[in-house]
């Protein structure tokens, strides 16, 4: 049967095509939303654990709207979008006083996990002010962290899902696209590593960061159920060559294509970036290869 569209994941043929179409005619007083739970619900279209998974729905119904393949009612309300609205993090008054040395003069160093506990808007706040790319809310499974010398926050990590497609990672996984969908979760996605601009110290980087993913799985287990195997990271050339993240062992796979993840044009739009791995356990390979 002919695919005419493929959207996360799911093969659309001409059949899928006739059934929406017949939907849609035999609900003409439900809305966008109410057809597409209704979809979901025909489909029997779930998540891994066990949801329905309406809003990949809305967005497959909107993607063959927009082909035009089929039709759907005019849009009845336009809710706000909080990702749109959200309000930037507000400014923070911390210690700024030049934190120098050796590596083994700072002390204990401590990783505290940081999401959903009163130092989280510290976190924002520290993020937006001092990485290039400034603070954005992850959606998905994600954590933050800082690190900690002494009571002074000396660096902020961010985790969060993987991207769904990068080639070279998949490449060197052995990855098919079904073994993809299933294992994907198994990989951690490094957003943001943050060193405070007033912490200058040797080696302290590369150091954070081999602590950092020796934690990185535990932390995944604790909140969200199951471990992660792989650990990986995108280096804009233009700006840092990586250093500290090749010192602490991860492996360069290729570049990305410079599309970004909702490209619709196959044309590279922005800066291409380095793409790096870390293994977090031995047998990461059989694990991220595993078929149920």
């Amino acid at each position: 049967m002919e695919t005419l569209l493929r959207y996360r994941g799911r093969s659309v043929t001409r059949d899928d095509v006739h059934q929406i179409r017949a939907l849609v005619a035999a609900h003409p007083e439900q809305s966008r939303r109410a057809l597409s739970e209704t979809l979901c619900s025909a489909w029997d279209w779930r998540q891994a654990n066990g949801a329905p998974r309406a809003m990949v729905c809305r967005g497959l119904m909107l993607a063959l709207w927009r082909a035009g393949l089929i039709e759907l009612p005019a849009v009845r309300r336009r809710p706000p979008n909080p990702l749109c609205v959200r309000a930037r993090p507000a400014p923070v008054t911390v210690d700024t006083a030049p934190l120098r040395g050796h590596l083994r003069e700072l002390g204990p160093l401590t990783f505290v996990p940081v999401r959903r506990t009163p130092a989280e808007s510290l976190f924002n706040s520290l993020m937006q002010a001092h990485h290039y790319l400034g603070y954005a809310q992850p959606v998905g499974e994600h954590l933050k962290f800082m690190a900690y010398a002494g009571t002074r926050p000396v660096a902020l990590f961010a985790w969060s899902s993987a991207p769904r497609h990068l080639g070279p990672r998949d490449r060197f996984l052995g990855w098919s696209p079904a073994v993809r969908r299933q294992n994907i979760a198994g990989i951690a996605y490094n957003t943001r590593f943050l060193i405070l601009p007033w912490v200058e110290v040797e080696h302290l980087a590369s150091h954070l960061l081999g602590r950092m993913t020796r934690l990185l799985s535990g932390e995944w287990q604790r909140i969200y159920g199951h471990p992660v195997y792989w650990a990986e990271t995108f280096i804009d050339r233009t700006r840092y060559r990586g250093t500290c993240y090749r010192a602490a062992n991860w492996r360069y796979l290729g570049q990305t294509q410079g599309r970004g993840k909702d490209d619709l044009t196959h044309r590279a739009n922005r800066t291409l970036k380095d793409i790096l791995g870390l293994p977090l356990c031995r047998d990461f390979r059989e694990r991220l290869t595993r078929q149920a």
